[in-house]
């Protein structure tokens, strides 16, 4: 490839609207332009990227066992209807109607599509396993579009549907996703971690997240240093340590003048944060019928709502209303406890506020807090739930360490669907006994296009992009000096171009005659791992210049081991 043949388009400013590191070098690096909100040209740069991700998803996948087909963009509203996902996937799901009035969606992933493929094909188990995947177009309707193609409309995916047997095959079929999954991810050379993930709304038994590391990811992850625990926030489990202390103080109705918040009763009363308990009042209703719960928190922790939708008889729950607070505890929220509510209430207690002793709470009057509350003496014990999102030093679930958190960037997800859809679509084969079953069923999806902005988030410097070799748009980036006006550069430059090629490398030369300095800015803001300077001085000493993206400072190399080099580099 020559530069003057490619089409390169580098800014020296991101325009005002990118917001973090990857979407303001992708933008300056000409690899996207905005077409409209959460939409992008691939720009030929980008697209090089896009295609090195996708050759390694496809040789992995095939190499798993994938059967790789290809499902529309564009499917009908009655698919989506069989399994109730037409109203639960809310604004997200584009709707469209075609010229007779019939709805379609343009879909954000396709569980239905397939299933409805696999219906009609598999009928006994001699069939099976079976694992499809296609790379395609995705359509989600964010509501904020947001940090270029990380939170886009539209975007590419891989996803895969495994079906089996039995749960020990879609189990084998799931293992087999995740060590493929390891292979992909170590192959693009980036940092990443598997870990433990609620599965949402895809639904299903049990799912992994695959996160590359950043520091600028949205996502908490927390792992033990000690031991091979990992999970996403929202999935793990949060252990009470030690036991409930005995009780030393009596029930006292202290006042707390405007004091709504744990850390201002905190202050004012002079206890730990940590003593003290915050009330968050839920309504559930069924058939009309309302129901009251009290959540009870450690003052210093974070809901987890995923896990409160978990608990028994809050798969449904919303927050209370004033006028419901004001019924249920006969004051304005900021001073609600669960001692002396006007109605019956469920309390459910986080498993370490079950462990609590003599801890402060609200006294459901305006202006005051109870201190010295106990259970048994002053409350009845709770029902025990694991409500809150864990914290650095928590001990691990596993009981081998302590948790720490690190930040990621969420780029794959495995689940394990079990029948949510082969039952909802009457998706079956017959066994070996001639009955009919259901189908087993995984999924299993990679953000393509995100790969981009997260490899971004991971690896960049003051002066641009830093790719990993396998996901550069070029591994090799020929800078020649004057190489219209030498014969000696152009003859030279040609030679190595040449050598390289000839070994698969993927180099391209830059011979749009620029000066050296707006030659060196446009490939370090692109991220080519390899720079090879030919130059007229450094030839009649029989040396090229080297220099690695990360490197500090360039190397001589002589002029005969120079593809040698390169080849050892990239490890060929």
């Amino acid at each position: 490839m020559r530069a003057s043949r490619f089409f390169i388009s580098t800014l020296k400013e991101a325009p005002s609207d990118a917001e973090i590191v990857s979407h303001k070098l992708m933008m300056r690096a000409g690899m996207i332009k905005r077409l409209g909100s959460g939409i992008y040209t691939y720009m030929p740069v980008g697209l090089r990227v896009i295609r090195k991700v996708e050759a390694i998803v496809r040789e992995e996948m095939n190499r798993a066992g994938g059967i790789e087909l290809l499902m529309p963009l564009v499917q009908p509203a009655e698919l989506w209807q069989e399994t109730g996902r037409w109203d639960k996937m809310g604004d997200e799901l584009m709707r469209v109607k075609d010229r007779h009035g019939r709805d379609f969606a343009i879909q954000p992933t396709s569980e239905e599509v397939i299933t409805d493929v696999v219906r009609s094909e598999i009928k006994s188990y001699r069939q099976l396993p079976v694992n499809f995947y296609h790379i395609q177009t995705k359509f989600r309707d964010e509501r904020r579009p947001r940090f270029g193609l990380m939170r886009g409309r539209e975007f590419t995916m891989k996803d895969a549907y495994s079906f089996d047997r039995d749960v020990a095959g879609m189990q084998t079929s799931y293992q087999t996703m995740f060590d493929a999954y390891t292979r992909i991810f170590t192959r693009f050379g980036l940092k990443f971690r598997a870990v433990a993930a609620d599965n949402g709304a895809i639904g299903g038994t049990g799912s992994h997240e695959f996160h590359v590391i950043a520091s600028t990811g949205e996502d908490a992850l927390v792992y033990c240093p000690t031991s091979d625990f990992a999970a996403n926030m929202e999935a793990a489990e949060a252990v009470a340590s030690g036991e409930r202390g005995a009780a030393t103080q009596t029930l006292t109705k202290t006042p707390t003048p405007g004091t709504t918040k744990c850390e201002t009763v905190a202050a004012l009363l002079g206890v730990n944060l940590a003593q003290t308990v915050k009330t968050i009042a839920l309504t559930t209703e069924n058939d009309g019928k309302k129901s009251y719960w009290v959540l009870l928190l450690r003052g210093d922790h974070e809901l987890n709502e995923i896990k409160v939708g978990k608990v028994d008889g809050l798969a449904g729950h919303r927050f209370s209303t004033e006028a419901e607070i004001l019924e249920v505890f006969g004051t304005v929220p900021g001073y609600l406890g669960p001692v002396g509510t006007k109605v019956p209430v469920t309390v459910v207690a986080d498993r370490t506020v079950a462990n609590m002793a003599d801890f402060v709470c609200g006294a459901n009057e305006e202006d005051f807090h109870h201190i010295g509350v106990n259970w048994g003496r002053d409350l009845p014990e709770p029902v025990v739930a694991d409500l809150r999102n864990v914290v650095e030093g928590d001990p691990s679930p596993d009981g081998k360490g302590v948790l720490a958190i690190e930040r990621g960037i969420e780029v794959g997800h495995v689940f394990q669907l079990g029948t949510a859809y082969s039952q909802a679509m009457g998706a079956t084969f017959l066994d070996d006994g001639g009955r009919p079953a259901p189908l087993q069923m995984g999924c299993y999806g990679i953000g393509v296009t995100r790969i981009l902005g997260a490899a971004i988030e991971q690896n960049f410097d003051d002066k641009g992009i830093v790719w990993p070799d396998a996901l550069a748009p070029f591994e090799v980036v020929l800078c020649p000096m004057g190489m219209d006006r030498s014969e000696m550069v152009k003859d030279a430059t040609e030679q190595l171009y040449a050598s390289l090629s000839a070994m698969g490398i993927d180099v391209i030369v830059d011979d749009r005659g620029l000066r050296p300095g707006a030659m060196f800015a446009d490939w370090e803001l692109i991220g080519v791992p390899h720079r090879v300077v030919i130059g007229e001085r450094g030839l009649k000493e029989g040396n090229l210049e080297y220099q690695g993206r990360r490197d500090a400072e360039a190397s001589s190399v002589a002029v005969g081991e120079m593809v040698g080099f390169i080849k050892a580099k990239l490890g060929k």
